[in-house]
């Protein structure tokens, strides 16, 4: 409001300057040339100095009348009541958020995790898993390992039970790879290492977010009543990303599973996506790797 009056005061300045100006103007023509009263030129200069007069009048009322409307608005204000405070929200107390736990893990007869139950007779391949991983990389049939490590133990059930085979449990180690503590077979655990190693180097936000859901586990692949896991045999582990499963069968996978699996193929792991149902957070050891480490002595 104090804006506009001053405007109004400042155009009322302007208004009587100009015909101060032209007045002066006129006694100074007449003084100058007192024969020169030739109509024409005065009647000119009437007629523009009276349009410039009727324009800074019309902006004069114009602002009168903005200053009027602004002073009934003010007063409009000063009569109402107050307006009532803004509500502000209740203070949280974080201790009283309640969040939901991660599914509990088991462990195994040694104290390493042990993974959640399979899925049998599982359908719909991954495609991006046929297409270009696990190349070359063939995953070993209960058959082999039995041939191989012999069998875990004399019957199965879908929940975890202890290994009781002598041959495989003198194969077996309890070690910390990674900031994770996992029960495989012992050359699975030293391969392991080599591949975490070269994750931290090359992929160190990857490493950085890596957990397990478990690896050694005998029981059947769930659905099946005659399906051994490859779990029981210490040479499968599932791995999690920043303590998140991935989802089975959806065909899908977390991304960094992805970058994890071509690190797992080049030293001769199985990625579990090529699954006839994906499981991408499940891995586990070749057969040619197996086979090499037999002939080698380390089983």
């Amino acid at each position: 409001m104090n804006a506009i009056a001053a405007i109004v005061i400042g155009m009322s300045i302007i208004l009587a300057a100009v015909i101060f100006a032209f007045v002066g103007n006129l006694l100074q023509d007449t003084e100058r040339d007192p024969n020169a009263g030739k109509i024409d030129r005065l009647t000119q200069q009437l007629a523009q100095q009276d349009s410039e007069i009727r324009g800074l009048r019309s902006e004069l009322n114009t602002l009168k009348g903005q200053m009027a409307d602004v002073s009934g608005r003010v007063m409009e204000l000063e009569k109402a009541p107050p307006s009532e405070p803004a509500q502000t929200a209740p203070a949280i107390n974080p201790q009283s958020i309640q969040q939901t736990a991660p599914s509990p893990l088991f462990t195994d007869q040694f104290g390493g995790m042990a993974p959640r139950e399979e899925e049998g007779n599982l359908t719909e391949p991954m495609q991006l898993a046929k297409k270009r991983f696990n190349e070359n990389v063939i995953r070993p049939t209960p058959a082999v390992l039995r041939q191989i490590l012999g069998e875990p133990r004399s019957t199965y059930s879908t929940t975890c039970a202890p290994v009781t085979n002598p041959k495989l449990l003198h194969a077996l180690e309890t070690r910390d790879v990674g900031g994770i503590r996992l029960t495989m077979i012992r050359p699975a655990l030293d391969s392991l290492q080599q591949i975490m190693a070269r994750l931290k180097k090359e992929e160190p936000d990857i490493y950085a977010a890596i957990g397990t859901a478990g690896a050694l586990c005998a029981r059947y692949v769930r659905g099946s009543a005659k399906s051994v896991s490859s779990h029981a045999w210490g040479a499968a582990v599932d791995l999690t990303l920043k303590k998140n499963l991935d989802n089975m069968g959806d065909n899908s996978t977390q991304f960094g599973l992805v970058v994890l699996a071509e690190f797992f193929n080049e030293a001769g792991w199985y990625w579990g996506a090529g699954y006839s149902r994906e499981d991408s957070m499940h891995f586990e050891v070749g057969e040619a790797l197996l086979r090499k480490w037999a002939a080698e002595g380390k089983l």
